[in-house]
């Protein structure tokens, strides 16, 4: 069975920090993406940051370039993602989800991949 798991949400203030994990397991590829999405109330998915497993190259949205990092840890199936300088539009909910292969001209489509966490909820307000 398939099972990513995401912890890390909270609640903070403009300018916070926090790091969010990312647990893969049943998926034995040894390379594939793993890609964070968020979700705002009234907004569709949008894909945040990606990394490629075994490749250990990685692509963000634009909106997040140079404020959030997404790292593999030492279990290549565990990902993180630390956010900085956190905004209120960065509100929602951060899911990750992850298939084979690596795509980066379509890595932040959500019909690109197979497996989904629940998600963890963050909330950036003052």
């Amino acid at each position: 069975q398939v099972l990513l798991i995401e912890s890390g949400g909270d609640s903070v203030q403009p300018g916070g920090s926090l790091k969010l994990t990312c647990i893969v397991s049943g998926i034995t590829y040894s390379f594939m993406s793993i890609t964070w999405f968020r979700q705002a109330p009234g907004n569709e998915r949008a894909g945040v940051a990606t990394i490629y497993i075994g490749g250990r190259r990685s692509f963000y949205d634009a909106a997040v370039q140079g404020r959030f990092t997404i790292s593999q840890g030492n279990d290549k199936y565990t990902v993180y993602l630390q956010m900085n300088d956190l905004k209120p539009e960065d509100t929602g909910t951060y899911t990750c989800a992850a298939d084979r292969g690596f795509f980066p001209d379509r890595w932040s489509r959500a019909d690109e991949y197979a497996y989904w966490g629940q998600g963890t909820q963050v909330i950036v307000s003052s």
